[in-house]
Parts: structure tokens; C-alpha cells; sequence
């Protein structure tokens, strides 16, 4: 569907709102009323196209932004273009997706990292956090595990709540993935409490660091440390 227009995209978005799914993410923060499948199958019918991805990211509308983070080439995004597209990502949905599918296939992804996470804005601060986890978890060489968990154990508990789900994520991704550092990972969860009392659905994990760590561990056929 190369050449589509940003009218036509946004007349076919207006088609696919729906009041059930906007009452469902509004409830999560996310002022849109398109289906997440029907989103993804219009991006896929669009394929790649970097220049209508940003003429839909400038619209404004969050239904538009979600479908020009699916259709973007995430390498030809300027590094000062993706600071810009995160601080006007205030909704969840738009932020967790800028992140995920575009910022860490991103050249700029370190750069942006190192930035975000020294952020005074909280919800900066999260993408890095986001970004940090990710290092964490696929490449860990060069980072400071432990003035990691310094940084966690001295701000986690009083930090807003993106970022400090954002720091929780990290605290439980190097439980998980160091075993050298477990120990003080389950430690700094269980006397934080962070996240302790949060509603788990049956059949899913507690974002609680210290179940999410031993469960994952668990999972892995690795020991436990209670």
C-alpha cells in the first residue's frame, strides 16, 4: 500500500474506533479506541514506509502514533528525533512501544540509555530504566551491576510509579540473570516491599521482585535463594 496518504490511514483508523476498546484502555491510560490485532493487521497491510510513519507520529492522535511506531524504519530515526518522539510519548502504550520496537533497534539506543536514565523527568528516566533492564538481560558486559542495585536500593521506593516499575523490572532481571548478585537482589526486594500487595491474576507472576526472581530462577531448573 505504498503511496497511501495520512487522510486516508486516519479515515480507516476512524473506522476501526470502538467504544468497548477505548473504555478498556482508557482505564490503562491510553486514549484510543482501536483494537490492538486490528492496528497491527492494518500495519502489516501498509508494510514499511518511514516518511508516512512520521507524518502519522505528527498528527498527534495516539491511535496514528501506535501505527507509525509499526511501520517506521527504527535505524533511520535521528538520535535528538527519538529524544524528541519520547518526551511528547506521554501515554503507556505509545512509550512502551517507542522503546521496544524502535529505540532499542535503535544505533542511538546506549547513547540514549546513558541519558534517559540520569533524566529529571520521571517518565524519561523509565525508557532508560527500560533500556538499562534490556543490557541487563542481552548484554551485561561493561555495566555496573552493583552501582545498579545501589541506585535502586536508594531511590526505588519513593520513585514515581513508571519509573519505579521500571527499576523494579531491572531489580528482578538481575536476580534472575546473576547469580552473584541474587542474594542482595532478593534482599533489596524484600525489604523495599515494592510492588508486594500488586493484584496478580491466577496463572500469572507477581511483579513482587523477590516471587518474580525465585519463580523465574525456578523456571530456569537454577537454585533458589530464599
Amino acid at each position: 500500500m505504498a503511496g497511501t496518504t495520512v487522510a486516508e490511514v486516519m479515515a480507516e483508523l476512524a473506522g476501526l474506533e470502538d467504544p468497548k476498546a477505548r473504555e478498556v484502555n482508557e482505564r490503562h491510560g491510553d486514549d484510543h479506541g482501536v483494537n490492538l490485532s486490528k492496528l497491527r493487521a492494518l500495519a502489516k497491510r501498509l508494510k514499511t514506509q518511514q516518511d508516512l510513519a512520521r507524518e502519522l507520529w505528527a498528527t498527534d492522535d495516539t491511535a496514528a502514533k501506535l501505527l507509525a511506531l509499526l511501520i517506521c524504519r527504527p535505524k533511520a530515526f535521528e538520535r535528538d528525533e527519538l529524544d524528541a518522539m519520547l518526551r511528547a510519548a506521554r501515554t503507556p502504550k505509545v512509550h512502551d512501544w517507542l522503546v521496544n520496537y524502535v529505540v532499542k533497534k535503535s544505533p542511538h539506543a546506549e547513547e540514549l540509555r546513558v541519558a534517559w536514565t540520569a533524566d529529571p523527568d520521571p517518565v524519561v528516566a523509565s525508557a532508560g530504566w527500560a533500556l538499562t533492564t534490556e543490557r541487563v538481560a542481552k548484554k551485561p558486559e561493561g555495566l555496573d551491576l552493583s552501582g545498579l542495585l545501589d541506585v535502586i536500593e536508594a531511590e526505588m521506593k519513593d520513585a514515581p510509579d513508571r519509573l519505579q516499575w521500571a527499576m523494579n523490572h531491572c531489580l528482578a532481571q538481575i536476580g534472575i540473570e546473576h547469580p552473584d548478585h541474587r542474594a542482595r537482589a532478593l534482599a533489596i526486594g524484600e525489604r523495599l516491599e515494592v510492588l508486594k500487595d500488586y493484584p496478580t491474576s491466577p496463572g500469572c507472576t507477581s511483579p513482587y521482585a523477590p516471587v518474580w526472581i525465585n519463580e523465574m530462577v525456578r523456571r530456569q531448573g537454577a537454585d533458589t535463594v530464599a
